[in-house]
């Protein structure tokens, strides 16, 4: 059974079209492969809807960067549940308000906070999984049946997302994110950036944030992309993953780094077509030393927890080399931008 207004019926379309081509490749080894992604997703759906999860319900995780955390949001996705990722770095304290904020069913922690998250849970089903992709819900999944679960049915407008904002303003508060809201974004920019099926992304951000979990997750997943996937910012490792790409997604301090870097040349750089840039602004030395050693200019864009992207500098700037950097926050300079359909508004970060 497949549902249109459920985020993940347009994702298993994609992974369908593409085959057996690599969807997810850590180092030198391909993790995971579009056409087992079904497969895949269907039997960790499986074993959240054994738990308990039922459509509308929502499930809390802090949990490190892995390809079995991308296959749970995936997973919770087509079971119809509310995804709400929390920072890896929050404290037992900090968890204590998100929880009994966001009345979870399941939980799903690093096996070293177990038993600081357990006696916060309530109510909730308390599970766990490490940056490794091991832990009892890895060990709940590897005893359930790999069926081909249902998509869940969903409307345009129910949950697949709570994302908790920065608490820039105050008490952080739950962005909720429709599937259309997600769904919408991630078009949008797929036409604005000009996204390719041949394009290959390097991976890089945290995924339980709106640049690694939506804007990126969502283009590769949507576009039928390979993934290059890293569990940190390594300047080595991205710079020897370049000829092999075409996109790299990062915030300031990924091209900070890579600019101080020896191995950035232009010849390293060939291969990639997209430089992208968010989360915080980006200072106009790191622009022009980094269009200095490469040749081409990073494209930024904006955005926020409460809205998904909203705004980005014109594609075609990355195109073409710019004596004098066009900044997206550099006021009367501003170039015309694209207006990001699939949020609402508010504060927060992206």
């Amino acid at each position: 059974m497949t549902d249109p207004a459920n985020l993940y019926t347009h994702i298993a379309a994609a992974a369908e079209q593409a085959g057996d081509k690599p969807l997810i490749v850590e180092g030198d080894t391909v993790r995971l492969r579009y056409d087992a992604l079904d497969a895949e997703t269907a039997r960790w759906a499986n074993a959240l809807t054994d738990l308990g999860g039922t459509p509308g319900d929502r499930i809390v995780v802090q949990v490190g960067k892995s390809v079995e955390n991308v296959l749970l949001y995936l997973a919770s996705l087509r079971a119809g549940l509310v995804y709400v990722p929390l920072n890896t770095a929050y404290t037992a304290a900090e968890l204590d308000y998100f929880i009994a904020d966001a009345e979870p069913v399941i939980i799903v922690c690093d096996p070293t906070a177990e038993e600081a998250v357990a006696g916060i849970a309530g109510d909730a089903k308390l599970f766990t999984l490490d940056g490794d992709g091991e832990g009892s819900l890895a060990e709940q999944v590897s005893q359930t049946s790999a069926e081909t679960a249902p998509i869940a049915p969903r409307a345009a407008d129910d949950l697949a997302a709570i994302l908790y904002t920065s608490g820039t303003t105050g008490v952080s508060k739950g962005a909720m994110l429709s599937h259309d809201n997600l769904l919408s974004n991630a078009r949008v920019l797929q036409d604005y950036w000009h996204w390719q099926s041949d394009d290959v992304l390097i991976h890089a951000l945290p995924i339980y944030h709106v640049h690694g979990l939506f804007v990126a997750l969502h283009l590769a997943l949507l576009g039928g992309s390979t993934i290059r996937f890293h569990k940190s910012f390594d300047a080595d490792a991205i710079i020897t993953d370049m000829p092999h790409s075409t996109v790299l997604m990062g915030v300031p301090t990924f091209y900070v780094r890579l600019a101080d870097h020896p191995g950035l040349t232009r010849e390293a750089s060939s291969a990639m077509r997209l430089f992208i840039s968010g989360s915080a602004p980006l200072l106009e030395s790191t622009f022009a030393e980094f269009e200095a050693k490469t040749g081409q200019p990073i494209l930024e864009r904006y955005g926020m927890t409460e809205a998904g992207m909203i705004t980005s500098n014109p594609y075609e700037l990355s195109l073409i080399h710019i004596s004098e950097p066009t900044r997206l926050w550099s006021g009367s300079r501003m170039p015309a931008a694209a207006c990001i359909g699939g949020g609402g508004g508010g504060g927060g970060g992206g």
